[in-house]
């Protein structure tokens, strides 16, 4: 009878599993019944994302026995699918295939995954966490409403990514360099294998809609998922759904609501977004519930979000590895008889490392081409100069200012603020965190010769993302389960602290540096972390924390006044006033062959090679690498020096076949073919003979 049972449960659990795979494709036949928008547009969305993005991971991490915990499964169903992509990708340019190729490789790779996953026995899982779970993901639902009515323009570094969206999907792969903007140019060494953007093209391939409408509406689709793995990463540290809410709120304040509403969210196609928002707290999630005693086949799943960190933005992966190496510190000072918990953190970090250093090997010789790595006197002077502000000069060497560290708002001075107070969590895993974390990147950051040192090899505009991995939702969920206990009352003290913070320190957003953050609350988490943890090793005490539902009732508290101050800031945003008529945009891509050369100034080149599968000769310095290959200074020179001569000498140098005329900006006439014209461009053929 007990046999029959097990059996039973075990066809119950495989047939339910098979509902959940069959749910996504279904979704997406019925989404593309529908008109391609409204719900249609939603429904086409959401059911291809999870068809990419989600399914064929969740159906290996099965196969391969997945974690207990559903939100854990969750983070490894996520980088176990951009783990395939990649490899599906690898596989598509070998083979000078499609996007098509890509797609029959990932459903082969789920097909082939499919039968060991159904026969696998099932793993239970609490049904208390899978009801928070989707209470968490209704609330974030709810916000990316807010996300979706904001998303209006594709703008700044969404153009770059755009076109590279719109080649993987049109073109024939059969080099990296078909991404590119310039048909001769050089691999771009952030993006050089762009498994993310591909990952795009394939949402908008199964979706049926323009890659457009991909990068301007899936940061809404996927803002719940965001939200979800940020819950993943604090209930698997505490141990506790309270504390894994007190997370995913203390994220959505710290990279949404401070930033006038919807913030980060709003750029979630953009990879160094996804990277933050979405794989790194994926990572952390997997590290902690190894940490906790999870299955050593857990480090598979880890070296998966590493290679797909690696590949969306390399060096996070590296700078991923700088907290844990704090947090294994601390935990080691803090509870060193825990001797096999301590080898759980020492075995993470080279299943973070390996595969990132294997991909930094592939990835060097594109490296050393940029002019930003180990840079020269002059460089070095221009990215001093570009980041005035951002950056202090202490005896020549380079520090990040505190004001930098500081300036993203109230969360994050709430966070800063919060780090000492891990000490009274004493022996605690998230105290360790907390505080090893902490220590770490500070003194890399605030020492004027490690971040010097850091800055020569990865650059100065990489070297100061570190300072994003500060653990503050963690610092925060941690002061909420301290101040839990006080129930009521701890709830009123977080709403008037956040509400306080906000009227201070509301956070300033703009690329150059005005004023900064106060820089207090650095230097009080970097002394904080560090006496913290000495006393904590000395007390060897922990204070005690406050149920689940209080500790996460603090942090939404903390959290409500700076959330109620962003979202009465939403707004639209502003349409792109150098953007194409409709008209070039279908001259371009329906006279202009695929893979042809436009010639035109920056900012209409930028547009260009964003909005048609074609290569430019030129685009804005600040979004081209700076390579010998991309030589993007000398470029723009031979730009200006054609619009003010109208010599067709400049194009015909680049090999280019066309080009566009912004007629109100530019009074260049042209005797050449002219193709296409309306009041604000006109697109002229240059033949060799013209």
């Amino acid at each position: 009878m007990r046999v029959y049972r097990v059996r039973a449960g075990r066809a119950t659990s495989s047939a339910f599993f098979l509902a959940l795979v069959l749910a996504a494709p279904l979704a997406l036949l019925l989404g593309r019944a529908l008109p391609p928008h409204g719900l249609g547009l939603v429904l086409r969305l959401t059911a291809a994302s999870a068809c990419v993005l989600i399914v064929p991971g969740a159906i290996f991490v099965r196969a391969l026995g997945r974690p207990h915990t559903f939100g854990v499964a969750i983070a490894a169903s996520f980088a176990w699918s951009l783990a395939a992509l990649a490899g599906a990708l690898a596989l598509t340019f070998a083979l000078d295939g499609r996007i098509e190729t890509t797609l029959w490789l990932v459903g082969a790779f789920s097909v082939a995954s499919l039968i060991p996953a159904v026969l696998r026995a099932p793993v239970p899982s609490e049904d208390s966490e899978r009801l928070t779970i989707a209470g968490v993901a209704a609330a974030a639902t709810i916000f990316a409403g807010a996300v979706w009515w904001a998303s209006n323009t594709v703008y700044g570094d969404g153009l770059f990514h755009l076109g590279r969206v719109r080649k993987l999907e049109s073109l024939d792969l059969t080099s990296l360099n078909v991404v590119d903007e310039f048909r001769h140019g050089g691999l771009h060494p952030g993006y050089a294998f762009p498994v993310w953007h591909a990952g795009l093209a394939m949402v908008a391939r199964l979706a049926n809609v323009d890659p457009t409408v991909v990068m301007l509406h899936l940061p809404a689709i996927l803002t719940p998922l965001a939200v979800v793995l940020a819950y993943a990463a604090g209930a698997a540290l505490f141990r506790s759904y309270g504390a894994g809410v007190a997370t995913a709120a203390a994220q959505v304040g710290l990279i949404g609501f401070s930033r006038a509403g919807t913030g980060s969210f709003d750029f979630l196609a953009l990879p160094p977004t996804v990277a933050r928002a979405l794989i790194i707290p994926a990572l952390l999630a997997l590290v902690f519930s190894l940490v906790a005693g999870g299955r050593r086949r857990q480090v598979l799943s880890i070296s998966a979000a590493s290679i797909a960190l690696a590949l969306v933005h390399p060096t996070y992966a590296f700078f991923a590895a700088v907290p844990l190496a704090g947090f294994l510190l601390a935990r080691v000072v803090l509870a060193w008889p825990l001797w096999r918990e301590n080898l759980r953190i020492a075995a993470s970090l080279p299943a973070v490392l390996i595969p990132a250093g294997l991909y930094a090997l592939w990835l060097k010789p594109i490296v050393d081409e940029t002019v930003s790595h180990r840079p020269d006197a002059v460089e070095r002077r221009r990215a001093i100069t570009h980041y005035a502000g951002q950056i202090d000069v202490v005896h020549g060497l380079l520090r990040l200012a505190p004001e930098t560290i500081s300036r993203g708002g109230a969360i994050a001075v709430a966070g800063l603020v919060a780090i000492p107070m891990a000490a009274l969590g004493g022996t605690r895993r998230w105290a360790a965190y907390v505080l090893g974390a902490s220590l770490t990147v500070l003194v890399i950051v605030l020492v004027p010769w490690t971040f010097d040192s850091l800055s020569n090899a990865v650059s100065v505009s990489q070297a100061r993302r570190l300072a994003i991995f500060l653990p503050i939702p963690f610092a925060v969920a941690g002061a909420a389960s301290l101040l839990g206990r006080y129930r009521l009352a701890g709830c009123f003290a977080a709403f008037g602290a956040g509400g306080l913070l906000q009227l201070l320190y509301p956070g300033e957003f703009s690329y150059f540096l005005v004023v900064g953050g106060p820089p207090w609350p650095v230097w009080l988490a970097l002394a904080g972390a560090g006496i913290g943890l000495i006393v904590a090793a000395i007390v060897r005490r922990s204070a005690p924390e406050a149920a689940p539902l209080w500790t996460a009732a603090v942090a939404l508290s903390l959290v409500a006044p700076v959330g109620l101050a962003g979202l009465a800031y939403v707004k639209r945003d502003e349409p792109d006033r150098l953007r194409l008529t409709p008209g070039l945009v279908h001259a371009l891509r329906t006279k202009v062959p695929a893979r042809d050369t436009v010639f035109s100034d920056l900012e209409t080149s930028y547009r260009i090679e964003a909005y048609a599968p074609v290569y430019v000769s030129a685009a804005p310095p600040a979004h081209v690498a700076d390579t010998k290959d991309n030589y993007p200074n000398e470029r723009r020179h031979d730009v200006i020096k054609f619009l003010r001569s109208g010599s067709l000498s400049v194009p015909r140098r680049y090999h280019a076949q066309w080009i566009v005329v912004a007629k109100r900006r530019f009074d260049l006439p042209l005797h050449l073919p002219k193709v296409y014209s309306d009041s604000r461009f006109a697109l002229y053929r240059l033949t060799p003979s013209s």
